[in-house]
């Protein structure tokens, strides 16, 4: 299997329910104006806490600092699993399934924090460029590791980042089992042509900036039976789209197009308080496991917690796994 470390560098920003209408101006541009802009990678996504984005160096510069933007300090490089044909595994599942125990798992024993973004095309593994040499070290053997450079794939090889695993070789500290908490609403993973975005203009602007969310302070029930969550992504020109059926019905059904089986999704959230971003092993404690009983998922991280969304089929059997995990901790 091939192993793209992308040529992006990315910011992980989140922006407060209370300051999004200082900052509507800039990802209207983002979103819909791509002539105006260079940025090539965009992400937002809205939960009940804030709207977390993850955007290039050149979309980074359309957003003003002010109180309302938190930004993670750290430059983050995408990387992608490319398999070779079909040769990345002979399960059925997609997402982040596929690459749990070939990449996620090595790199939380390498300490290697990551932030994952599934898209209806592809999983994309955000790690700090710092990362980048344990990263290599971690994964060479598993993959052939190429660097994208002004449309070039480079071939890189270990020696190229020098030695990195000694400077990450500390014990490995027993991860936190964090709660979950399993919303009713049934989600959907879409795309849609980019040139037909225009066309729901008017109704991506109301679903992103005037929905009506959760007044902000509001504290989120433990048992709350929906959950606000959408997210919007063009990358390198696709188009992306995770929304729950209630938000699907805004949406005229002949541009968006999902997966032939048109399959719904259920949201497992990980975190009680919010995650954070130098924990190491939060991804591949949800992935291995679903890994293990081949059940697909996407998963999403944002700024305050991780989200994996599994086959509606599969919610009670991913539901006792995760409660014996808990039990077994």
């Amino acid at each position: 299997m091939d192993l793209h470390i992308l040529d992006h560098r990315l910011r992980v920003t989140s922006i407060s329910k209370t300051g999004l209408e200082q900052y509507t101006h800039p990802l209207i541009k983002l979103i819909f104006l791509r002539n105006r802009t260079r940025c090539k990678f965009f992400s937002l996504t809205e939960t009940p806490e804030n709207y977390t984005v993850v955007l290039d160096e050149e979309g980074f510069k359309e957003l003003q600092p002010s109180e309302h933007l938190q930004v993670e300090g750290s430059t983050w490089l995408p990387l992608n699993v490319v398999s070779n044909g079909n040769a990345s595994s002979s399960s059925q599942s997609v997402g982040v399934t596929k690459i749990a125990k070939s990449v996620i798992a090595p790199l939380a024993e390498q300490h290697v924090s990551v932030f994952m973004l599934s898209t209806y095309q592809t999983d994309f593994i955000l790690v700090r460029e710092k990362d980048l040499s344990v990263v290599v070290e971690s994964l060479v053997e598993e993959f052939n590791i190429f660097r994208e450079e002004g449309g070039e794939s480079v071939p890189v090889h270990s020696q190229d980042a020098c030695n990195g695993l000694q400077r990450n070789g500390r014990e490995v500290p027993h991860a936190t089992v964090h709660p979950v908490l399993i919303p009713e609403n049934q989600f959907c993973v879409m795309s849609l042509d980019p040139d037909t975005l225009p066309a729901i203009a008017t109704i991506l602007i109301d679903v992103l900036f005037y929905s009506n969310s959760p007044r902000e302070g509001a504290s989120i029930d433990q048992d709350m039976e929906c959950i606000k969550f959408f997210s919007f992504s063009m990358i390198d020109g696709y188009v992306s789209l995770v929304m729950d059926t209630e938000a699907q019905k805004q949406f005229p059904t002949d541009l968006l197009f999902t997966s032939s089986s048109g399959e719904l999704w259920r949201m497992v959230r990980i975190g009680g308080q919010p995650l954070g971003f130098d924990e190491c092993g939060i991804v591949a404690q949800i992935s291995q496991p679903l890994a293990d009983s081949d059940i697909s998922a996407y998963y999403i991280s944002t700024f305050s917690f991780d989200h994996a969304l599994v086959p509606e089929e599969d919610i009670v059997s991913v539901t006792e796994m995760l409660q014996a995990q808990r039990m077994s901790s």
